[in-house]
């Protein structure tokens, strides 16, 4: 076959993450507990489903382009105009969009060590260079992150707040401040992916124009859509408008677009939904706490319980969960990767998982 490209011949062969599918299908039994891709189990809001439903007459028509309807309706709900809002396959894919908007081969891009891999995924596929500084007490560190990128001259400055993979969250107003010391021409990439379930103080007081910022939604997390694959970008009309130049412009399917109009619609199923997110994180952390596993302070729909061992006990504690039926995952890099990451889930899927850890944890003490 013909060669790759000499940027894609020297990318490693990978992808950001193994899916339960294909975890499930290696074991040959679907998992009793899917407790590691932060998804909803609580699933979408009622009126979400059923206007998808009426959709699917429709889905021979594609998409609609600018995503009209949805795009307003957000507007609206963050009080700014509709040429503000990007609507998008999902953060993962607007991520992409923007990174190839920003940075070209050689340009220097800033995150923290262990944050969100799939945005380090389209940095080395559009040929950034990856500069990283390592987490502060289990969260990010705004004041390294800053520093880095004034002494890279980075294009991009990413920061994930509410976190993930751990879950900490920072002020609105450390996050705001940061733009005062931005460099010049850098960006703030500000993935909110978890906003829903945020404290309002997480939220920083930024007007939706502001040039320095794109602010990263989506409704995967709280709206139970992951399977729709549709986000959104907030940020300043000039910036927003860049993205039709790279984009996939029938990217969006017009089953998610009804799916995701609705789903905002119903503030209602929302609410219910980040109330049963609240009470599954003191489940989780007290199932941790029984079992000598501590609970990271969570604003997000996992938790991360801290083994007090190291990544080699951890990685073998999610392979022997997942003997155990519970698909769960961890942090990738020390010290995080002590810790294991439980997303919030319904009773029955929580009970599964604390039937298992104790087992799991007996299978891995010395005899």
């Amino acid at each position: 076959m013909p060669p790759f490209a000499p940027l894609v011949a020297g990318l490693p062969a990978t992808v950001p993450f193994v899916g339960p599918e294909t975890l499930e299908r290696r074991r040959g039994v679907p998992f009793a507990a899917r407790l590691g891709a932060n998804e909803s189990a609580f699933g979408p809001s009622p009126l979400a489903a059923r206007a998808m439903r009426e959709a699917v007459g429709q889905v021979w028509k594609y998409g609609d382009a600018p995503s009209f309807d949805l795009s307003h309706a957000l507007a609206t709900h963050h009080r700014t105009t509709p040429d503000g809002i990007m609507v998008g396959e999902g953060i993962d894919g607007l991520l992409g969009n923007l990174v190839r908007m920003m940075v070209a081969p050689g340009d220097a891009v800033v995150t923290s060590d262990g944050a969100y891999p799939t945005f380090n995924y389209h940095v080395a596929g559009f040929g950034g260079v990856l500069h990283k500084v390592p987490y502060r007490d289990d969260a990010e560190d705004p004041d390294a992150l800053v520093a880095r990128a004034h002494a890279t001259g980075a294009r991009l400055l990413y920061l994930a707040n509410p976190d993930n993979p751990m879950g900490t969250w920072h002020d609105g107003t450390v996050i705001a401040a940061m733009l005062d010391r931005l460099p010049a021409d850098c960006l703030l990439v500000l993935d909110q992916a978890y906003a829903e379930f945020a404290p309002a103080s997480a939220i920083p007081a930024i007007a939706a124009d502001d040039p320095r910022v794109i602010r990263m939604r989506t409704f995967s997390k709280a709206y139970g859509l992951a399977g729709a694959r549709i986000g959104y970008a907030i940020g300043a009309p000039d910036l927003i408008a860049g993205f039709d130049r790279v984009r996939n412009h029938f990217g969006v399917n017009r089953i998610a677009q009804a799916g995701a109009l609705a789903a905002l619609a119903d503030q209602g199923w929302l609410a219910h939904v980040v109330a049963e997110v609240q009470a599954a994180r003191l489940r989780i952390a007290d199932i941790g706490a029984a079992n000598g596993l501590t609970a990271l302070p969570s604003a997000t729909n996992f938790v991360a319980l801290d083994t007090h061992r190291d990544g080699d006990f951890a990685r073998a504690l999610i392979a022997t969960l997942e003997r155990e039926g519970v698909f769960a995952r961890m942090p990738g890099v020390a010290p995080l990767d002590r810790c294991i990451r439980i997303s919030a889930a319904p009773i029955h899927e929580l009970d599964v998982f604390e039937d298992a850890l104790p087992r799991a944890l007996a299978a891995l003490s010395p005899a």
